[in-house]
């Protein structure tokens, strides 16, 4: 724990917040994002603001730095060394941007200019002593230097533009622009979310190492309640706008006091063990101005009762620093203890079936290599890849972003050519789609289908969700007399009313989104479904939705399952067997207990010791170098 931070709440804080209340204006009226949120920052801490997506996180760091999108506007107090933040304008705010205050958001494409060279970003709003603007060589000078700090020892990568990078690059690029003019506290919204595991923890051991070295303050902002424990001090929960808790990291990791803090502990798929069942919160984050009378988790809660909804409840100190939203906080006090510590407790892992006579897919010495022979960079993805799949199982295929997980999840749907090796599916020969007859080609359509990482880029904004499941329910039986009742039934077996379908793809939360993408590819009553990432973009609540119903599907349906992820928590929990991808090759593979438990291979190694845990002995351990890195 930061010095600051251990010394109690005396220190005064370099960062307060109080009762702010951030509206949307909208043709019907005003919409409000967040009410009544409190937090105090101190130097050299580390606060974690934690929630799902729609419970305001974002939206709270943005009106800390006067960064509110047009027609959203805050109210109530923001203090940053004395200053009344909401009444900073023009330069006042732009020098505290920055120079006293850096935001890191979540993909540095947002922040990086694609046609400005990464040493640019950095240096671009540095100053001499005399404030002058430094020299061509200086300037180089200082990029170099500051992406040295982060990790980056290439100075060639000072002249190169985002786009020619590594998303754990861009990253590292973008933390030392956020970083270049000293600020006292920085903002890093979800910094990590969209990284590798080892790439992840190379990040945020860096971003922690810098935060020492400067004694700088940090907010961070996340989902993923392993990182938030892991780095920070003390944590704030948020949802629909509001602080339901708040506490001591490792106090609330181990003893939540509130019923939402406990269902994220619990949606949260374990590293280390598997479980019969993940709990998942059921529903959605309303909308803040739907729950202002009452307690907002209220319609998601269990426990609710009568006195959970007769008005909103206050935020209740209940000593060493922790306060709780909850009216029934005592009585329920026990029993969410219990619910806690059943969760950790270890379960047998599921056991692995004999092989199969003959494999539902079999991948032969599989190879993959990007560029034809004349041109000068040829980038190979695949290196001799063999795997099967049998019917009904479940199997996954983990890596790095870079190691060919998601080109042979390509290669199996025709969507890329192998240039080399065998893929047979249901007895056909699937190596080359384009050589297939009319009527191969939909059998195999018919026999695997693939779920994608984000369902909002695969689903058209422009057609409904009936629209886009009828056209597969006729690609399947171009006879189906009553069509709307098809995609009716399938709207439900996905957990989603028959109504969706006159509904399109914006109008739906991503977890919707998603569960609709499932819908579609049952549609054609598949054997098989490959799932690429088909959960690494949702909140965990609603992750643990979706692992389960794909678990449900599979049990009901005997449907086998390709789960592409560099999720390790996750891949042990839906999946029997495990494929490790590096660079191209198959290095490891087994029973995914055995593979997790007792890794063989140094690169299966340091994915296993990369995957997040709530201990800071984590973070601290020395980090692997990323394959795509090094």
């Amino acid at each position: 724990m930061t010095g600051a931070a251990a010394n109690g709440r005396a220190a005064e804080p370099l960062l307060r917040v109080r009762d702010l209340r951030i509206v949307a204006g909208t043709a019907s009226g005003e919409r409000t994002i967040a009410s009544a949120v409190d937090l105090d920052l101190v130097r050299g801490e580390t606060l974690g603001i934690v929630g799902e997506s729609g419970s305001g996180k974002s939206m709270t760091a943005r009106a800390i730095v006067g960064l509110l999108p047009s027609g959203v506007r805050a109210s109530g107090e923001i203090r940053y060394g004395g200053r009344d933040v909401l009444g900073l304008r023009g330069r006042e705010l732009q020098r505290l941007r920055g120079a006293e205050i850096g935001l890191l958001f979540q993909d540095p494409f947002t922040m990086l200019n694609p046609l400005m060279r990464c040493g640019e970003h950095i240096v671009e709003l540095l100053r001499g002593a005399d404030g002058a603007r430094l020299g061509r060589r200086e300037r180089r000078a200082e990029a170099v230097r500051r992406l040295a700090e982060v990790g980056i020892d290439d100075p060639a990568v000072a002249d190169a533009y985002p786009f020619q990078l590594s998303g754990g690059m861009r990253q590292r690029v973008g933390i030392a622009a956020a970083l270049a003019r000293d600020p006292q506290v920085l903002i890093a919204d979800e910094p990590s979310t969209a990284l590798d595991v080892t790439t992840q923890k190379a990040i945020l051991a860096r971003l922690k190492a810098l935060q020492a070295e400067r004694g700088m303050a940090l907010i961070l902002i996340t989902h993923d309640l392993r990182v938030a424990f892991s780095m920070c001090d003390r944590v704030e929960v948020l949802y629909a706008g509001r602080v339901l808790e708040r506490g001591a990291a490792e106090q609330l990791e181990r003893r939540p006091r509130h019923p939402y803090t406990l269902g994220l502990l619990l949606s949260e798929p374990p590293g280390d063990r598997r479980v019969a069942q993940l709990p998942a919160i059921g529903g959605s984050v309303p909308a803040p101005d739907d729950v202002a009378d009452r307690c907002p988790f209220a319609p998601r809660c269990e426990w609710v009762q009568a006195e959970c909804t007769a008005g909103p409840p206050p935020l209740v100190p209940l000593g060493d620093g922790a306060s709780s939203a909850c009216v029934r906080v005592h009585e329920l006090a026990d029993e969410i203890a219990r619910r806690r510590a059943l969760a950790v407790a270890p379960r047998p892992e599921q056991p692995v079936a004999p092989p199969a006579a003959a494999p539902l897919v079999a991948v032969r010495a599989l190879s993959k290599v990007f560029g034809d022979d004349g041109e000068a960079r040829r980038v190979p993805a695949l290196d001799g890849v063999s795997l099967h799949v049998d019917a009904g199982e479940s199997v996954g295929l983990v890596g790095e972003s870079g190691s060919g997980k998601t080109t042979l999840g390509r290669c199996l749907l025709g969507l890329e050519r192998p240039s080399g090796g065998a893929i047979e599916i249901d007895g056909v020969d699937a190596s080359d789609y384009a050589a297939l007859s009319a009527r191969d080609r939909g059998r195999l359509r018919r026999t695997i289908q693939m779920v994608f990482q984000d369902p909002y880029s695969t689903l058209n904004p422009a057609r409904t969700i009936g629209a886009t499941l009828a056209e597969p329910v006729l690609a399947r039986d171009a006879r189906v007399r009553d069509v709307r009742t098809a995609v009716g039934e399938l709207l439900e077996r996905v957990g989603l009313p028959a109504a969706y379908a006159a509904r399109k793809p914006i109008a739906l939360s991503g977890g919707e989104r998603q569960r609709v993408a499932i819908a579609r590819a049952l549609a054609v009553e598949p054997r098989m479904i490959v799932c690429d990432e088909a959960v690494s973009a949702l909140d965990v609540s609603v992750q643990a939705q979706i692992l389960n119903l794909l678990e449900e599907i599979r049990r009901d349906a005997g449907i086998a399952c390709l789960f592409i992820t560099h999720d390790l928590a996750v891949v042990r929990q839906v999946t029997e067997r495990v494929y490790v991808l590096c660079k191209g090759e198959l290095v490891e593979e087994g029973p995914t207990g055995a593979v997790l438990d007792q890794p063989s291979h140094p690169y299966t190694r340091a994915l296993v010791a990369s995957t997040p845990r709530t201990d800071r002995a984590w973070l601290d351990a020395p980090a692997a170098v990323p394959a795509a890195e090094a």
